[in-house]
């Protein structure tokens, strides 16, 4: 992954609530997550950033509608 890379999943995180100061390493973990589901052959790794993504925006409205 790019650093631009990197700071775009960096801040779509923080817009999903994770804190700063864990958006970098988080950030690296969807990335290497995404390379193992894309090794597996069922999707590109861009879909498999895409899902996990998506699964995390889903907890994040599920976290935002429970509290707000």
């Amino acid at each position: 992954m790019t650093g631009a890379e990197q700071t775009t999943l960096e801040q779509a995180l923080q817009q999903l609530g994770v804190p700063p100061a864990k958006a970098t390493p988080m950030a690296t973990q969807l990335d290497k997550r995404a390379h193992q589901l894309a090794a597996k052959g069922d999707r590109t790794y861009e879909q498999s950033l895409i899902h996990l993504l998506q699964l995390m925006k889903t907890a994040h409205d599920e976290r935002t509608k429970h509290n707000g």
